[in-house]
């Protein structure tokens, strides 16, 4: 919905910022997968810790460009009837930066020694990974295409995923297993569930006002309510 309101400014401009962020969001599936792959699928933390942390820069980087980018927008060409297309722009690539800093904090369990690959629980562990994984890059294709019903529909998908997710987290946090178990699977879904979160805020510059951005990162109870 906010995005709408660029197409009464440069469209040239418009779709470089899209395709910057798009490239964010393929950046943070990129260090996502590899993270999730030392953390549950054995790879050496060693062998894929320069690429993950390399990949972060970038997504750091391209927030940078895409800020200096709108700055100058907003400077040179703006007549003000596209602030609102700049702030939320700025939101979201805020919110893929933030993706790629929860991906980071999934490669530094692996760095810590927890090794997933042989839990008795790995196919639940990598099926959440998996969704995870498309969801990134479901959100990126959304997001570049404006595709608003789609949209809609992976924010409801999102909002099931964020109740597992406190479901298990919940029941990490209180099992009566070691806290070796425990614990770095507790963390595991909160970082999936930040990211998810994360996805959803990107999602709803597609289908609110900018007003109403980004607060699919708030438990549900304390996202303000459509009619205020």
């Amino acid at each position: 919905m906010v995005l709408e309101f660029f197409r009464r400014g440069s469209e040239s401009q418009l779709e470089q910022t899209e395709s910057k962020i798009g490239q964010m969001l393929s950046d943070a599936r990129h260090s996502f997968d590899l993270a999730s792959n030392a953390l549950l699928a054995g790879a050496d933390p060693a062998v894929v810790g320069a690429d993950v942390h390399t990949t972060d820069k970038r997504i750091n980087a391209t927030e940078r460009d895409i800020r200096r980018d709108l700055v100058v927008h907003v400077s040179v060409h703006s007549s003000g009837t596209d602030v609102p297309m700049v702030l939320a722009y700025m939101a979201v690539a805020k919110d893929v930066e933030r993706i790629g800093d929860y991906a980071k904090n999934i490669f530094d369990l692996a760095t810590q020694g927890i090794d997933f690959s042989g839990a008795a629980d790995i196919d639940q562990l990598s099926s959440y990974r998996q969704r995870v994984s498309l969801l990134i890059a479901e959100t990126a294709q959304t997001f570049l295409d404006r595709a608003t019903e789609e949209a809609r529909t992976y924010l409801f998908e999102g909002d099931i995923l964020l109740k597992e997710y406190d479901e298990k987290i919940d029941e990490f946090v209180t099992s009566t297993e070691p806290s070796n178990h425990g614990v770095p699977r507790a963390l595991y879904f909160r970082y999936l569930k930040r990211i998810t979160a994360h996805l959803m805020n990107v999602l709803t510059s597609l289908t609110m006002p900018v007003d109403r951005l980004a607060y699919f990162d708030e438990t549900e109870e304390d996202r303000l309510p459509l009619d205020e």
